[in-house]
C-alpha cells in the first residue's frame, strides 16, 4: 500500500506592517482631485522602493466597531472577519524618506465609496493607516516612452513624468473628462501629451497611434476593460512583455473588494 504524501501546510499571510499617520496638510489640486501629505512616528514602517507607480493599501476600518489601529489583521480574520478593515490601494504621488512624509492624490467624482469621500472631508489631525509599499515601473533607457492613463493613474503618471531626463521622447495618452483636472508636472519637450475625454477614446488614440520606429517603454494603467482593449493592440503592435507595465487600476461597476477578487479569475485577467 503506497501512502500518500502528506499535505503542505498553506504557506502563512506575511504581515505587513503598518503605518498610522496624520493629515499634515489638504490640497484641492484640481476640481476632482486632493492631494493629502501624510505623516507620523510610524513612518519608518513604509517598505518604500524606486518605483514610480510605487503604491500603498490604505485600510478603512467601520468606526462602529472602534477598532483602535494598528489593526491585528490575523486575529480581525480569525474571530471577527466582519470587522476588518476594507483595503484601498492608492499611489504614492510623492514620499520624503528624510522629513517623513508622504502625499496620496484621491480622486473624487462623488460620495460613492469610502476612500474618495474620506479624503473629500479629511482635515488636518485626521488619521491614517496604510501598508506597503508595492509598485514595479520606473521609466527606463528606450527608444521611446508611451504612457497611456485614464484618471486614476494620473499621479502614477505624473512622477514617472518627473523622474524622466530631459531628452525623454514619446507620447502620453490620457483620459480625464473635465479639463480642468488635466493636471500634470511640465514634461520633458519630446515627450508629446494627447488628451481624450472619455475610456473609448483612450482605446482608439492607442488603435490609431503612429508608431514610431524602435521599441517603446510602455506604461498602461486604468479602468480593466479598457486596458484589456489596449493590451490586445499592444500585441498586435509587438510590444515585447519585459517593455511593458500594464495593470487595471479599477473595474466599472466594480468596488475594490470585488474587482480584487476577481483578479484571480480569468475576467480579472489582462495579460
Amino acid at each position: 500500500m503506497t501512502t500518500a504524501p502528506d499535505t503542505p501546510e498553506r504557506t502563512a499571510r506575511p504581515v505587513r506592517r503598518q503605518a498610522v499617520l496624520t493629515v499634515l496638510e489638504t490640497t484641492e489640486v484640481s476640481p476632482h482631485l486632493v492631494r493629502l501629505r501624510l505623516g507620523g512616528d510610524t513612518f519608518d514602517n513604509i517598505d518604500s522602493n524606486d518605483a514610480t507607480d510605487k503604491y500603498v493599501k490604505l485600510l478603512f476600518a467601520d468606526p462602529a466597531h472602534e477598532l483602535v489601529p494598528p489593526y491585528d489583521l490575523t486575529e480581525l480574520r480569525e474571530n471577527s472577519p466582519e470587522k476588518l478593515p476594507s483595503r484601498r490601494t492608492y499611489t504614492v504621488r510623492e514620499i520624503d524618506l528624510d522629513e517623513k512624509w508622504l502625499s496620496i492624490d484621491f480622486v473624487i467624482h462623488d460620495d460613492d465609496g469610502i476612500a474618495g469621500p474620506w479624503a473629500k472631508n479629511a482635515q488636518p489631525g485626521d488619521t491614517l493607516v496604510l501598508s506597503g509599499a508595492g509598485g514595479k515601473y520606473a521609466p527606463a533607457d528606450a527608444d521611446w516612452h508611451l504612457l497611456i492613463a485614464d484618471h486614476s493613474a494620473i499621479p502614477a503618471v505624473s512622477s514617472a513624468i518627473e523622474a524622466m531626463p530631459a531628452d525623454a521622447q514619446g507620447v502620453l495618452l490620457a483620459s480625464v473628462a473635465d479639463p480642468a483636472d488635466r493636471v500634470l508636472p511640465d514634461a520633458p519637450e519630446g515627450i508629446e501629451v494627447r488628451w481624450v475625454d472619455s475610456n473609448d477614446e483612450l482605446a482608439a488614440a492607442v488603435e490609431g497611434l503612429e508608431w514610431r520606429s524602435g521599441t517603446p517603454q510602455v506604461f498602461a494603467h486604468g479602468e480593466r476593460e479598457t486596458i484589456k482593449a489596449i493590451r490586445t493592440i499592444l500585441r498586435e503592435r509587438e510590444v515585447p512583455r519585459e517593455s511593458l507595465s500594464i495593470s487595471a487600476y479599477w473595474a466599472r461597476g466594480r468596488a475594490e473588494d470585488q474587482f480584487q477578487a476577481e483578479k484571480r479569475e480569468p475576467i480579472g485577467q489582462i495579460d
